[in-house]
């Protein structure tokens, strides 16, 4: 089979299209054809040497992907050949087959295509996570989102409206304004500097907001501390960008909350990855959530999939296809 491997840590040119043993289903394993792989930016911290550094090279990119199950192993009962299944977090999704455990694997359902669902299980998990565990939405809540259209923006600010809430989004340059309207933002901030916090406190009446979404890296922290209000929730999360170095906690202002979202706290069992995900599902098949493709590339166009995201000019779910 084709895959997309990285040979070792580094930028993009350590990125490679080869050829690989098939895979086997192995005991609680399924073997799934694959129809769509998602990018993500963990994919690039991979590349990068923020993950997986105990992996031998060369090993197989992305985690997240969408497909039909060729063969299942021993042990394996909820999963039949014929079936399509998503996951989330599979080692080795940049390629033409992968061996999967069972229990990772999520039926999509006839009212979900394959795209879509590749689409949506990482970055629409994350929402998910963000605004209705990390921190609940509520009706009347005020919500700052960076990088309102990307993909997890995009999602965020879907999720964000539909349990009542409001959003101000930041996007990076004034071609991103339309996607982030037409997700539901109700006030948009154009800024590339980390600049924010005066334009968004005079939206807010000089309040703040009562949660805000960073993964925008160090440039953009003291600014999301400075738009919140007394009792605010601060959401980091996207380490590839790195983090914003020590905090004194007793410098924190306004009595806010910070901490670090992380998805797999969302669906850290098979129970809550198959319920997070059939309401995603079901959202989008009621026509709730919408999922914005960016953009489709050929499984030999990894490298250029790549730097497309880490150009940061795109918007929507980039996916490549075998």
């Amino acid at each position: 089979m084709k895959a997309v491997v990285m040979t070792g840590t580094g930028e993009r040119e350590v990125l490679h299209y080869v050829d690989r043993p098939d895979p086997v289903a192995g005991p609680g394993q399924a073997l799934v054809e694959i129809a769509f792989a998602g990018v993500n930016f963990m994919d690039i911290g991979v590349r990068q040497g923020m993950a997986w550094t105990e992996m031998p090279d060369p090993k197989i990119l992305g985690v997240e992907g969408a497909g039909r199950v060729l063969a299942v192993g021993e042990g394996v009962e909820d999963i039949r050949p014929g079936q399509r299944v998503a996951w989330v977090y599979a080692p080795g999704s940049y390629a033409e087959r992968i061996a999967i455990p069972a229990a990772l694997l999520v039926p999509i359902p006839d009212t979900i295509d394959d795209r879509t669902a590749a689409s949506i299980m990482m970055q629409g998990l994350t929402a998910s996570h963000f605004a209705t565990d990390f921190y609940p939405v509520q009706p009347g809540d005020i919500a700052f989102v960076h990088a309102a259209a990307g993909g997890v923006g995009l999602l965020l600010t879907q999720i964000i409206k539909l349990r009542g809430g409001s959003v101000i989004g930041r996007v990076s340059s004034a071609g991103k304004i339309a996607a982030a309207r037409e997700a539901g933002a109700d006030h948009i901030i154009v800024d590339t500097e980390g600049k924010f916090a005066e334009e968004a406190l005079r939206l807010t009446g000089g309040e703040g907001v009562h949660v805000v979404y960073d993964g925008s890296g160090p440039v953009t922290f003291q600014s999301s501390l400075d738009v919140l209000r007394r009792s605010g929730t601060f959401c980091w999360y996207g380490p590839v960008l790195g983090g914003p170095g020590p905090l004194d906690i007793m410098s924190l202002p306004k009595s806010i909350k910070i901490g670090y979202a992380t998805f797999y706290d969302h669906i850290h069992t098979p129970e809550l990855l198959h319920a997070r995900t059939n309401r995603l599902f079901d959202w989008i098949a009621e026509g709730k959530l919408k999922v914005r493709a960016g953009g489709d590339y050929l499984l030999a166009d990894a490298v250029r999939a790549h730097a497309d995201m880490e150009s940061r000019r795109t918007t929507g779910k980039l996916v490549l296809v075998p």
